[in-house]
C-alpha cells in the first residue's frame, strides 16, 4: 500500500473515529441533561405541590386518639402539620387564650390563629382566605361526627369564633 493510501486511510480513520467521539459526547450531553431536568423535576415539584399549604402546628397528647384522626384530617385536606405531645395542654391552651367553655382536648396555631378543638379543615381554610379580626376558632368538647370524633351518630356542633377578652359568634354550623 502506497504512503499516500495509508495516509488518506489514517485521516479516514482518525475522521470516523473524531466522528465517534462526537456522537458520544453529544449522547452524555444529553442523558446528562434529561438527569439532571429528572432530578431538578423530582425536587422541585413537592416544593411546589407544599407550598401553598398553610402550615399549622398542633398541640396534643400522645394518647388522645382522635387528637391523631384531626391530624390526618387536616393532611388530607392539604396542610402541613406539625404536632407536638405535651403534658401540659391546660397551660398550652391559656398561653394562647383559649377560654375555659372552648376547651376541647388539642390546641392549635395557624398563621396568627388559635384553633381549639375539632374544627374542620374548610373552617381553617376559610378563616385564612377571609383574614377576619379574631383570635380563631374553637369547637367546645369533642362532638360526635366532628373530624376525629366519626362514629355510629352525629351530633350538631357550632364553630365558634372567638377573641381573646372579647366577644364569640357562630363561625359555621354543623
Amino acid at each position: 500500500m502506497s504512503k499516500s493510501k495509508r495516509e488518506s486511510r489514517q485521516t479516514g480513520n482518525q475522521k470516523s473515529s473524531s466522528k465517534k467521539s462526537g456522537i458520544k459526547t453529544a449522547y452524555k450531553i444529553v442523558l446528562g441533561s434529561a438527569a439532571v431536568l429528572l432530578i431538578g423535576t423530582l425536587v422541585w415539584l413537592p416544593t411546589v405541590n407544599m407550598a401553598g399549604a398553610p402550615e399549622i402546628t398542633v398541640y396534643k397528647s400522645a394518647t388522645c386518639g382522635c387528637c391523631s384522626k384531626w391530624v390526618d384530617h387536616l393532611r388530607d385536606a392539604g396542610f402541613k402539620v406539625t404536632t407536638h405531645n405535651r403534658q401540659d395542654m391546660n397551660q398550652v391552651k391559656q398561653s394562647h387564650g383559649v377560654k375555659y367553655q372552648h376547651r376541647s382536648c388539642h390546641t392549635a396555631v395557624v398563621e396568627d390563629y388559635v384553633v381549639e378543638g375539632h374544627v374542620p379543615a374548610e373552617d381553617i381554610q376559610r378563616l385564612l382566605d377571609g383574614r377576619p379580626a379574631i383570635s380563631g376558632l374553637a369547637v367546645p368538647g369533642m362532638p360526635m361526627g366532628s373530624p376525629g370524633m366519626e362514629g355510629k351518630y352525629n351530633d350538631p356542633y357550632e364553630v365558634i369564633a372567638f377573641k381573646k377578652g372579647g366577644s364569640d359568634s357562630v363561625f359555621s354550623k354543623h
